[in-house]
């Protein structure tokens, strides 16, 4: 819906309200176009959620009982997609009341809206998903590690979480919760709040987080799982398969806990938990507070890609402390995260190493901007984002050169000025949502003016492309590569390259450099030599399998990229490999293996590949 329809619809709802001035909140809401939520009359605070998981049915059904603020309002509209509203109710006395709906919109799903009283603070609304929900994956027990049981995992950015819960999805909205769920014994239920250590042989369990978080960082998973510590304050969730090569794999946390917290300040959720979720997780991490979601390919067994975990902890200061107002925000979540994960593998590994991932980030970035066009308002840090999917802003625009253009502020400034700036900043808005403007009003109020500091924050923000003042320096490490790569290419035997023992991201930058026309018969040698079509890193393994694809070698690896793409439901991964099929004129091919794989896929995942394929 665009924002003069949203802003018409919710006229048109509010003109049936009082008109008693205290109708408006006193802290202006910001404007969020993803959200039918009137949260500028009547705000979800706090919830009561109790559900009942049902693997048989592949439905979700119980109550969401909400504790609002209400300023006179006679209705208040929540955000759902795709659930079966059974019936609502007002007050303690549970006292029902009318509801209705909205037209159905792409992306965001329905209003559902509810008649209460002036003075009403409590809703509750008794509901039921839907077996296609696209917040919620089912995975069957043969696609798990044991194979023995099922295993559900919930997805809420951006504006999922509305496909599970009824809500006002809107990051701006800042909620607590309590939960009780119910699962069948032998499983073990885990969310983004306090969590088990143990299962219930009753199946059931309760939650609290008494923190205000966004609803997008609602999270539950349900599996055969058990838990490890793996330092003071954080442990592993996994099943038994996986569960010791995972606590080795993140058993450095503690190192990037300490980091973070010299950085930026006391880390604000008590526990730090990770769980390790089945291969169809559509991303590589998701940061929901107390629990990061990750996927078992960052799993490579020499700690070589748990810069990831670095990444997800960092978010529990940006993005999870501090969070995007609205969607069109999201670089204020991910420039700072990245620009603060890398600042904590510096300290916990060195510079040349960080230098080496702000070089493969580099990379990255160029890749966006020549896939969205380098005058695309899409490679603005603010984006517009209104009547789109808000999906479509999550490109590395936001990550990377938003992370760059902190790095040029630091420059300016000097670090120890940025540190204590950004320390301040975390501490200021402390459990808030802020906008672009209301970050660069405190950026300016408290740094570039006390600095004398003359930034051109037009052209970074709000400007397309990468700025002619990007603070990147080519890593030093990755010039030993280039003379590698320009061997290869030259037509040098490659055997004893010298590669052994080169750190994945050197071999990633190997691979990413090669050309797209190298012989066939290279490839076929490098492949033999050095086995990257077979690597246990993930990361190698896509890329390899990407390369081959436009080099003609898939035709000799083919059994190896459709077990890789049934397997890994990654989309960073699957995207690349898909587009490559497409653009070698083998899309018979990819809709092949595509229509095997399908099934495992997220519904995130699904959504950007039948649009590649031209699925239906």
């Amino acid at each position: 819906m665009n924002r003069v329809t949203l802003l018409s619809f919710v006229f048109a709802i509010t003109t049936t309200w009082s008109c008693n001035p205290t109708s408006i909140l006193s802290d202006p809401h910001p404007v969020d176009p993803h959200s039918f939520g009137n949260m500028q009359e009547a705000k979800t605070k706090h919830l009561d959620l109790n559900l009942n998981v049902d693997f048989e049915k592949k439905v979700l059904s119980g109550v969401a009982k909400w504790t609002i603020e209400n300023r006179g309002a006679n209705q208040i509209i929540f955000d759902i997609r795709d659930l079966d509203i059974e019936k609502v109710t007002i007050g303690k006395e549970a006292k029902s009341t009318n509801f209705s709906f909205s037209k159905e919109e792409k992306y965001l799903g329905q209003a559902l809206i509810i008649d209460v009283e002036p003075t009403t603070t409590e809703v509750s609304i008794h509901y039921k998903t839907s077996p296609e929900s696209v917040a919620l994956l089912w995975v069957e027990p043969e696609q798990t590690s044991e194979k023995n049981y099922p295993f559900l995992f919930t997805q809420g950015q951006a504006v999922l979480t509305r496909a599970w819960i009824p809500c006002q999805d809107s990051p701006g909205v800042r909620v607590t919760y309590n939960a009780t769920v119910q699962v069948p014994p032998g499983l073990l239920a885990v969310m983004s709040a306090t969590n088990p250590r143990v299962k219930s042989p009753t199946g059931k369990y309760f939650f609290e987080m008494n923190k205000p978080i966004p609803p997008y960082l609602i999270a539950m998973g349900v599996g055969d799982l058990i838990y490890e510590s793996i330092g003071k304050n954080s442990g592993v969730y996994a099943e038994a398969s996986i569960l010791d090569d995972a606590t080795y794999e993140f058993s450095d946390v503690d190192d990037m806990m300490d980091a973070a917290e010299s950085l930026y300040g006391p880390y604000a959720w008590d526990t730090y938990d990770i769980l390790v979720l089945p291969p169809s997780f559509p991303f590589g991490g998701m940061e929901n507070p107390r629990l990061t979601f990750v996927t078992p390919t960052i799993i490579a067994g020499d700690k070589s890609l748990t810069t990831l975990i670095a990444h997800e902890l960092a978010h529990s200061w940006s993005g999870n402390l501090v969070t995007n107002a609205t969607w069109n925000d999201f670089w204020l979540n991910e420039g700072f995260t990245v620009y603060f994960e890398r600042r904590i593998m510096e300290l916990v590994e060195s510079q040349p190493y960080t230098a080496m991932l702000t070089e493969i980030g580099y990379q990255d970035l160029l890749g966006d901007i020549e896939d969205l066009g380098a005058k695309s308002k899409d490679t603005h840090l603010r984006l517009d984002l209104e009547g789109r999917d808000p999906d479509d802003g999550m490109t590395d625009i936001a990550y990377e050169k938003g992370a760059f253009f902190l790095t040029l502020i630091e420059q300016q400034v000097g670090r120890p000025a940025f540190d204590d700036f950004l320390r301040k900043y975390f501490a200021a808005y402390r459990f808030k949502s802020i906008t672009t403007d209301e970050f660069l009003k405190y950026l300016d109020d408290n740094l570039l003016k006390k600095y004398n500091t003359k930034i051109d924050i037009k052209e970074w923000v709000d400007g397309p492309g990468i700025p002619k003042n990007i603070p990147f320096k080519k890593s030093v490490r990755f010039s030993i590569v280039d003379a590698v790569v320009k061997q290869i290419v030259s037509g040098k035997d490659v055997q004893g390259l010298g590669i052994t023992g080169w750190s994945s991201h050197e071999i990633l930058h190997l691979i990413r450099q090669l050309p797209k026309n190298l012989p066939s018969r290279t490839m076929k040698r490098l492949d033999y030599i050095y086995h990257f079509s077979d690597s246990g890193n993930a990361e190698i393994q896509a890329a390899w399998i990407e390369l081959s694809i436009y080099n003609s070698h898939a035709i000799d690896i083919m059994d190896r990229i459709e077990a890789f793409l049934i397997k890994v439901g990654r989309r960073k991964f699957l995207e690349p490999i898909y587009k490559a099929f497409v653009e070698r004129g083998q899309l018979e091919k990819a809709k092949e293996i595509y229509a095997k794989a399908r099934p495992g896929y997220h519904a995130i995942t699904k959504q950007t590949l039948d649009e590649l394929l031209n699925w239906k």
